[in-house]
C-alpha cells in the first residue's frame, strides 16, 4: 500500500491521508483540534503502507548538514528549481515533517517529500480551477480517473486538501515508472511530483 498526504497544520483539521484500496481511492481526515500527526502514525501502524509521500519538505538547505558547494540558507536546490516555498519559512511544518518521517522510518516506511500544486499543473488542473475559489473537482476527478484514481463513491472532494492527498499519491505511485519526474539533489533533498 501507499498512502499521499496533504500535511496541514496539528490542530487544524486540514491534514488528509489518500489510499487506494480495490482501484479505489479513500481518505483519513483529521479532525480540528485533534493531533493530525499521531492521526497519520496510528493510520500507518494499521494499514502498514510501504511507501508515504507528503506534501511538506523533508529537509533543509544543504548549507545546515555542511554540504560542500552549497550556501543558501533558505532554498534547497528542489525549491528553486520548482519555485516552491523555503523549508526554512514553513519552520514549524518542516520541523513536524522531518520528525514524522524519523518516526515512520522506524516502522520500516520510507517517506517521501512530494509537490502536488507541480503535478496538478503537469496534469493540467489548472485549466479547471485547480487551487481557485473557481474550482471544478469534478472536472479535475476526471482527468485523474482516466490515470487509473477513481475515488470510491463514499469518498469525496470537498477541499483542495483532499486533492492534493490524491496528487501526493499519484506522485508516489508514478515513482520507478515512466511518468516519474523529481527534482533536486539526493544528498540534499528530493520533490517527486
Amino acid at each position: 500500500m501507499k498512502i499521499g498526504i496533504d500535511f496541514g497544520s496539528k490542530l487544524a483539521g486540514t491534514t488528509v491521508i489518500a489510499y487506494q484500496k480495490d482501484g479505489l481511492i479513500y481518505f483519513e481526515k483529521s479532525i480540528k483540534n485533534q493531533d493530525a500527526d499521531q492521526m497519520i502514525i496510528e493510520f500507518v501502524r494499521e494499514q502498514k503502507p510501504q511507501m508515504v509521500g507528503i506534501d511538506a519538505p523533508l529537509s533543509l538547505p544543504g548549507v545546515y548538514t555542511n554540504l560542500k558547494g552549497y550556501e543558501d540558507y533558505h532554498y534547497r536546490l528542489c525549491d528553486k528549481e520548482l519555485k516552491a516555498m523555503s523549508p526554512m519559512f514553513l519552520g514549524g511544518l518542516t520541523a513536524r515533517a522531518i520528525k514524522l518521517k524519523d518516526q515512520l522510518s522506524v516502522e520500516g516506511v520510507q517517506v517521501f517529500e512530494t509537490y502536488p500544486v507541480q503535478t496538478g499543473g503537469g496534469l493540467g488542473l489548472k485549466e479547471f480551477g485547480y487551487r481557485s475559489k473557481a474550482s471544478d473537482y469534478n472536472a479535475m476527478l476526471q482527468v485523474l480517473g482516466k490515470r487509473g484514481f477513481q475515488l470510491a463513491p463514499e469518498s469525496k472532494v470537498e477541499t483542495s486538501h483532499d486533492l492534493d492527498s490524491v496528487l501526493a499519491l499519484m506522485a508516489i505511485h508514478n515513482m520507478s515508472t515512466a511518468n516519474e519526474k523529481r527534482s533536486g539533489d539526493p544528498n540534499e533533498g528530493l520533490i517527486f511530483y
